[in-house]
């Protein structure tokens, strides 16, 4: 019965995460990949992955302007969005990321 709740709390998310400027398109590219690894390793699935590039921040972050945008949709369970959120807040390559239901 256990694995049949857990089973029903799996859900769709999407996942903005904003990067320094400075990193380069190999490292975006690790980063993503990185985070990929810990979706997949919290039983979830990834799917579509964008690289929107280069954008305009809202305000400035730790002095930068501009963020390298890339979003990623998977399905996760509840519980282990809360450490994939752990994961995503330790990380010193992201300055900010957004997990949004879907």
């Amino acid at each position: 019965m256990g694995d049949l709740l857990a089973a029903e709390r799996v859900r769709e998310y999407e996942l903005i995460v904003i990067l320094s400027p400075e990193s380069t398109e190999t490292e975006a590219q690790s980063i993503a990949e990185t985070v990929n690894g810990w979706i997949v390793g919290g039983g979830g699935t990834v799917g579509e992955h964008d690289n929107w590039g280069l954008r305009r921040l809202a305000f400035p972050i730790n002095k930068f302007r501009e963020g390298n945008y890339t979003l990623i949709n998977f399905t996760l369970s509840a519980e282990a969005v809360n450490e994939l959120e752990n994961n995503l807040q330790a990380s010193q390559d992201i300055m900010r990321f957004l997990v949004t239901r879907k």
